[in-house]
């Protein structure tokens, strides 16, 4: 079992100041904000306390990965509370471990025991604006959390002090799948781009309501990161979704709905290049999952098979294709909310881009979430890219301000000599990481970081001539 603590620091002056009926007010967003964030990661609100929430994972049913939802949504109410109002900040604490459950109990009084007390006492050991956890709950999260280690602290009530972890982001899908191999740099300057992409995504599925979400920005400006940091979200929230992803091609032969092609094959379980009779036979059972009727099956499965280039002897009219492969989507979704992320958008041919918007329109009454990530010769070259479409929004990713490339850069190499972070920031110009840079800030940091190592000092800096991947 976990158990979250969380409360508000500053609160108390805060509402001397304040009318009363605002600070109701206040007090009500803040634990509506927190009761929709722990129920998003699958825990339920045991109590709130004043200012303070508690909140728990592994009742009525326990999974393996209770600690890291928990702390999962402690980072996520912990970054929350500031949009609430700006003076404010929260902190917490999460502890794993043994607790006495009452059966059938509901809010206050599910759980007791020292569990609870300790928890309870790491979070009033947390800095505002921090996450504290103790060591049970870092050994079962550690492969999907960023963690630091703050040293022993003296908790009221414990007979000897106890190390604590500060949990300092997600690193990774759950339980460490997908995991970065490398230096990461920490996500800056896109908090709100992100907040706005999940709410609508909450909203898609809340209200059942297809919607579409073009983020644009020039090359290396944060559009696959937003999306990995998106990603990475969508996967540790209790909620199952089915999640596709795909890419569209500069050129080549056949690569008109790639893209989409990409994401049926990868529902399929179908690997390119794979053997057509194979191929039919894993799409036949695809098929069968997910659409129910036996007629629609016969009617989906030849259209689906024309797109992935398994039923070449079949010609359909374009509207004919979209209507099967749209059906596929929506019958899906009648299961489980779809998610549908096309990357590199400003490839695409013109007539993904009619089924995209198609898709929007003619399922609107279905959880299908779109997010297209794109360069801006995307607009420029459709300039009706989205416009009068209901649930459509679009995302414009400017350069990152100093302060967020600051944040950037000591985050990655913490106590870098000013006049060598100063030439590496007017070198980068916002833009975090563009290959033609060949990664503005991460190919000089690395190559600074390795001459510091080996050399025992700090080195003249040259710029690395090797190719460096970075999460954009």
């Amino acid at each position: 079992m976990s158990v979250l603590f969380a409360d508000l620091v500053g609160f108390t002056s805060r509402s001397e100041e304040q009318d009363p009926e605002e600070v109701r007010e206040l007090l009500a967003g803040y634990f509506d904000s927190a009761r929709r964030v722990i129920e998003r990661y699958g825990g339920t609100v045991e109590k709130f306390i004043g200012d303070a929430v508690m909140a728990v994972w592994g009742t009525p049913v326990a999974q393996e990965d209770d600690a890291e939802r928990a702390v999962r949504a402690a980072l996520d109410l912990v970054a929350a509370v500031p949009e609430l109002d700006e003076r404010l900040r929260a902190r917490a604490g999460v502890l794993a471990g043994e607790a006495a459950v009452t059966v059938g109990a509901e809010g206050q009084g599910m759980v007791a025991g020292d569990l609870v007390n300790t928890a309870s006492r790491i979070q009033g050991a947390a800095e505002p604006g921090t996450v504290l956890v103790g060591e049970a709950t870092r050994r079962a999260s550690d492969a999907a959390i960023a963690y630091e280690e703050t040293g022993a602290h003296d908790l009221e009530g414990k007979a000897a002090p106890v190390v604590l972890w500060r949990a300092l982001r997600v690193t990774a899908t759950r339980g460490g799948a997908l995991k970065y191999v490398g230096l990461e740099p920490p996500f800056v300057g896109r908090g709100r781009e992100l907040r706005l992409v999940k709410e609508l995504f909450h909203a898609c599925i809340e209200e059942r309501t297809a919607h579409l979400v073009s983020v644009i920005a020039t090359a290396g400006n944060g559009k696959s990161r937003l999306a990995w940091e998106f990603q990475k979200y969508t996967d540790g929230i209790a909620a199952l979704i089915r999640a596709h992803r795909g890419r569209c091609l500069a050129y080549g032969e056949g690569v008109t709905y790639w893209a989409l092609a990409e994401m049926v094959r990868m529902r399929a379980g179908i690997a390119e290049g794979e053997e057509p009779e194979a191929a039919r036979a894993k799409l036949r059972q695809a098929v069968e999952e997910h659409v129910a009727e036996p007629e629609e099956r016969t009617w989906v499965e030849p259209r689906l098979a024309h797109l992935l280039g398994l039923e070449e002897r079949q010609v359909h009219e374009r509207e004919d294709l979209f209507a099967g492969w749209r059906l596929f989507f929506e019958r899906m979704a009648e299961q489980q909310p779809v998610l549908l992320v096309f990357d590199d958008m400003q490839w695409a041919d013109p007539s993904l881009l009619e089924f995209v918007e198609y898709l929007l329109e003619w399922s609107r009454s279905y959880p299908i979430y779109m997010l297209t990530l794109a360069r801006p010769e995307l607009v420029e070259r459709n300039a009706q890219w989205g416009a009068g479409k209901r649930n459509f929004t679009s995302i414009a990713l400017e350069p990152l301000s100093a302060e967020a490339m600051e944040e950037l850069l000591s985050g990655l190499v913490p106590g870098l000599q000013p006049e060598l972070s100063g030439q590496i920031l007017t070198r980068a110009e916002g833009v975090p990481c563009t290959r033609s840079r060949q990664c503005a800030c991460c190919s000089i940091v690395v190559c600074w970081s390795a001459q510091a190592t080996s050399t025992g000092r700090r080195g003249r800096s040259r710029r690395s001539t090797s190719p460096r991947r970075c999460t954009r």
